[in-house]
């Protein structure tokens, strides 16, 4: 079983070295500790253990070190600063392990510009050597790049003519679109193996400063600095930490304190229960001496987790029912304290960190129904899961026909731009592709309890059965879903989900996530004659020359 939760006493690959509004995170990857048998971990490559790490790391920088301005990523071996994804790894991994690897990658890579655009940490590369395909990918994900001048460091995008795939966390799409670069020179970097020196790759703005040997630490420092200075996030005082996650895992499922999964094998359903907090503090102190206990922040890192948990070991359960339990009152009360207490760095970092679980969610292939039936919680914070659903059904229920209340959905301000999805837009205009009538007509009823019908003439949900037929439209509903080719599904789900403008985000999950996940099964890239099965053989590749 994959488990994407460490500390830091546990890694091999990272370390953490702090020096006032200064992070430096420091890869040396242990050749031997890889996250499966049958491959070394050479020159800095990494795999998901690495990754994970790295995730881990980042976290706590934001939530245990509110001093932090700026995040240094730098090498600990000589002469190299990654060499990229193993791809001896690779070589050997399934066609979803590839995916997924791929797709969390990408999710922390995002994370570190989220946490840039949020006006959180910056983030430097110190590229002291060789640094090659999602080695210089990471590089990219940083505000900017440093590179040593040593007339032998190269910077390279080597997957298309040593690998026959992509680069596989976002380099096309931040060279043209982050860093701007012409798209010619960017097919030739692409298609060169050899890779691009420090001269070239400052001319081309690949990287945004070179510096000779003697320079260089000097120059690394002297931007960390000046990035710190402008991150707007240094505070005084403790941080908070980061207990290890209350989970248990058996073969019903995961269990955590405000987070239930529960699986249907036979049916392929994962059944997601969220439920509320008891309270909501009312003052930022209150909040602060709660610290990872305050619900928001406890919720969202168990959702987050579950929702790891479900993609990496769970690849058959195609079909996840949300549900919701607790006070939509206790939510909105929570809400509201958040709101009020955006200026406290920790409370924003909460804010960030459930704005990316919650996109961890859009960016799952698995299809999203949400259940808001009697004693369901879809108010506030926990409508996001509403409006984050492929379908929503809600039963259409009078008070007094069972033990618990009749459901009702009550928006609040969080649920108009708090936690926009990756395109950066809010679930509920990207559910309405953008009509403003239909936006402000659920804007008007913001802070109201809607029933089903009100919800259903909104539209903020699907099917509105009544009593009698609740149960049998929902087994149909489920049943007929798992009938369907996962493979369409995971395509039509990610193409109905992002509706509006693109962005670097939608671009890297879409275009590049749908093309590498096409190339990961072509005989070209995977076949027994493929690019990167043969990679390190001393065999050529031999191609299906037919363009397709």
């Amino acid at each position: 079983m994959i488990l994407f939760d460490t500390e830091p006493a546990r890694y091999r690959h990272w370390r953490m070295e702090f020096d006032g509004p200064v992070a430096r995170l420091i890869l040396d990857v242990a050749e031997d500790g890889g996250f499966a048998p049958g491959y070394a971990l050479k020159l800095n490559s990494y795999d998901l253990g690495v990754d994970i790490e790295l995730n881990d790391a980042l976290n706590r920088i934001r939530f245990e070190h509110p001093e932090v301005g700026a995040v240094v990523i730098a090498s600990g071996k000589e002469r190299v600063f990654s060499s990229g994804a193993n791809i001896y790894m690779l070589g050997q991994s399934t066609h979803g392990a590839k995916v997924n690897f791929c797709k969390f990658t990408n999710e922390t890579r995002n994370g570190m510009e989220d946490s840039s655009h949020d006006g959180s940490l910056k983030f430097v590369a110190a590229v002291n050597g060789a640094c090659a395909g999602g080695g210089y990918e990471l590089a990219l994900a940083c505000d900017e790049i440093v590179m040593v001048d040593d007339r032998s460091s190269t910077v390279s995008l080597p997957e298309v003519p040593l690998l026959g795939v992509l680069p596989g966390t976002g380099g096309l799409t931040r060279l043209i679109d982050k860093r701007k670069v012409r798209r010619d020179l960017a097919d030739v970097f692409c298609t060169t193996s050899e890779g691009v020196r420090a001269d070239r790759a400052k001319a081309w703005n690949l990287v945004d400063w070179v510096a000779p040997p003697a320079r260089f630490a000097a120059t690394v420092t002297e931007r960390a600095a000046a990035l710190a200075g402008a991150s707007g996030r240094q505070q005084a005082g403790p941080g908070v930490a980061l207990p290890p996650l209350e989970r248990r895992i058996d073969d019903a499922g995961y269990h955590y304190r405000h987070v239930e999964v529960v699986f249907d094998r036979e049916a392929g359903t994962a059944t997601l229960t969220v439920t509320g907090p008891g309270g909501a503090p009312g003052s930022q102190g209150a909040i602060l001496a709660l610290g990872a206990a305050w619900w928001p922040l406890a919720m969202a890192r168990e959702l987050d987790d579950a929702i790891l948990m479900l993609r990496a070991n769970e690849p058959t359960l195609g079909t996840i029912l949300m549900h919701t339990r607790g006070n939509p009152e206790a939510v909105l009360a929570s809400d509201l304290a958040m709101l009020e207490c955006r200026d406290n760095w920790f409370v924003r970092e909460t804010v960030a960190f459930l704005r990316r679980t919650l996109a961890r969610l859009d960016t799952s292939s698995r299809s999203l129904f949400a259940i808001a039936d009697r004693g369901s919680c879809f108010a506030g914070t926990l409508a996001e899961l509403l409006l984050a659903a492929d379908r929503a059904y809600m039963l259409a229920a009078e008070a007094g026909g069972g033990n618990e209340a009749p459901p009702r959905i009550l928006l609040s301000t969080v649920n108009f731009g708090i936690f926009p999805m990756p395109g950066g837009i809010s679930r509920l205009k990207a559910r309405f592709c953008g009509e403003e009538a239909a936006l402000n007509a659920v804007r008007a009823k913001a802070g109201h309890a809607l029933d089903a019908s009100e919800a259903l003439e909104l539209g903020l949900v699907t099917f509105a059965p009544d009593e009698l037929d609740w149960d049998e439209e929902l087994r149909l509903a489920v049943e007929e879903r798992a009938s369907l080719s996962p493979d369409a599904l995971s395509g039509l789900e990610a193409n109905l989900r992002f509706t509006g403008p693109e962005n670097l985000a939608t671009r890297v999950f879409g275009r590049l996530s749908a093309w590498q996940n096409w190339i990961f099964n072509r005989p070209n890239a995977v076949g027994p004659n493929g690019a990167l099965k043969l990679f390190g053989t001393g065999t050529r590749p031999r191609f299906d020359r037919e363009r397709i």
